[in-house]
């Protein structure tokens, strides 16, 4: 069978991300920074041949793909299957409050509880499930060809350890850089990871802003 290539891009910088507060999804946009890191994914984007662009529908992701995709010549689909998992009681909180405000929750959260939904948001288990649905659905859909996708920390999370055989519940040691470019491959059903963390073209960009 032939293999589907899948580049995973985070958004770009959010005014939240700079503050450490948890997302989820709240329709946070871009910051500044966000926006500088766009413009430069374009560039390097532009090295590569995709057949299709997908996105997260909310903002933070779909105004990344929409600057960064300018020059593809690709028309970008939105997927709402591909939004940062749902953290219940914690969005909107700042990472040092939540503990105070939140203990349970806080607790499950450092714990990665792999059942616990944060009173009313989705489980781990349920959020990798969704995740990793939408992306394997994607390289059903295209098979033999790279396709471009934005999304979230969390969707790049669920996708490494699927890729590297690493549990849900064991902590995270790799970076989920925002408006890095990242590299998965599909085949026979299994995903396996081709590069991650790729920063270079991101470089400079804090002078661009400042």
């Amino acid at each position: 069978m032939a293999s589907t290539r899948i580049c995973l891009v985070r958004h770009g910088e959010t005014s939240w991300n700079s503050e450490r507060r948890i997302q989820g999804q709240i329709d946070i946009d871009l910051n500044t920074t966000g926006e500088a890191q766009a413009r430069a994914l374009r560039s390097a984007l532009a090295e590569f041949s995709f057949a299709a662009a997908y996105s997260s529908d909310l903002m933070r992701a779909w105004r990344t793909a929409g600057i960064a995709t300018a020059d593809l010549g690709l028309a970008l689909t939105p997927l709402p299957a591909l939004r940062e998992r749902h953290f219940g009681v914690l969005q909107g909180v700042a990472a040092h409050e939540a503990a105070g405000r939140h203990p349970e929750a806080y607790r499950h959260h450092q714990a990665r509880s792999p059942e616990y939904r944060y009173e009313t948001g989705e489980s781990l288990v349920g959020f990798a499930e969704r995740a990793l649905s939408a992306l394997e659905a994607l390289a059903q859909r295209h098979p033999g060809v790279d396709v471009l996708v934005f999304t979230h920390g969390g969707v790049l999370d669920a996708a490494y350890r699927a890729a590297t055989g690493k549990p849900l519940q064991a902590p995270r040691d790799f970076p989920l850089g925002n408006a890095a470019i990242n590299w998965i491959e599909h085949q026979s059903g299994a995903w396996r990871l081709v590069s991650w963390g790729d920063s270079r073209h991101l470089q400079g960009v804090l002078d661009e802003v400042a």
